[in-house]
């Protein structure tokens, strides 16, 4: 047979060519139809760990923790404002501050405050804005605007307190609950969205609180400024008069100017 030394070199290219593009698979136990593709296989691991980890994750959502109440807390509860009232002076006021009325808080503060009489209402009539009388009178008038209001906010305060200790301890309860009736994903995050609707309204009855104490403090520094005001036009007062009028006594040839009366 004689030997195509060309023909052959077509064959081993054609043969390279072949091999140079084929997948990289290879025949198992000898058998041409039974191929492992590697690529194919690390393709397929990667797919079954993210799906394992995907699941782990949904598990773990899923899962409810065993020892929850290290997190829990105490509810503080108030306790009910009872003022004595011995003979009516008082009247009202353990309403006002444990309840929501309004029109409460005006009685009781209307009748624990001194009264001004038709006297005192003659005199203010002849004083000027800006003197002290009308000063004091105007802290007394801003104080039974404001007073009556934090009698008010303090009640609601203490009301709906004792509205909301149910639902409060109703969340609280569900939070800290170990088994999976309510530990899925979804239930929990229900139960942070029901809080911060709690912490909401807890935040703004606090503001309402908040605003009472700076009324208050607005009427006391009222009551400090005035009083500031009040030692320093005394001090003027008095050494005018020293500048005016001889304080010397008999056969004395000096005044005495460091006298303060």
């Amino acid at each position: 047979m004689k030997f195509d030394l060309k023909k052959h070199r077509k064959y081993l290219i054609a043969g390279g060519l072949l091999l140079a593009t084929a997948t990289p698979s290879f025949a198992l136990f000898g058998i041409g139809d039974i191929v492992f593709d590697p690529t194919s296989y690390a393709s397929l691991v990667s797919q079954l760990t993210t799906l394992e980890t995907q699941y782990n994750m949904l598990k773990n959502n899923i899962e409810h923790f065993s020892f929850k109440q290290q997190w829990q807390v105490t509810l503080n509860q108030l306790k009910t404002a009872n003022v004595a009232n011995m003979f009516g002076e008082t009247a009202g006021m353990s309403i006002a501050l444990n309840t929501n009325s309004p029109s409460t808080s005006t009685t009781a503060w209307n009748a624990s405050a001194v009264s001004m009489n038709s006297n005192a209402t003659s005199y203010l009539q002849t004083q000027n804005l800006g003197s002290a009388r009308m000063s004091q009178l105007a802290m007394v008038e801003t104080s039974d605007s404001v007073s009556p209001d934090c009698l008010t906010a303090v009640g609601q305060y203490r009301s709906t307190r004792t509205q909301n200790a149910t639902p409060n301890s109703s969340l609280n309860s569900l939070q800290f609950d170990n088994t999976d009736s309510s530990n899925s994903e979804v239930q929990q995050l229900n139960l942070l969205n029901a809080a911060e609707a709690q912490k909401m309204a807890e935040m703004q009855s606090q503001g309402t609180l908040q605003a009472c104490l700076a009324s208050q403090m607005t009427v006391a520094n009222m009551q400090l400024r005035n009083a500031a005001v009040q030692d320093l036009n005394t001090a003027a007062f008095v050494q005018e008069q020293r500048t005016m009028n001889d304080t010397s006594a008999a056969n004395e040839s000096s005044t005495w100017q460091t006298y303060i009366p």
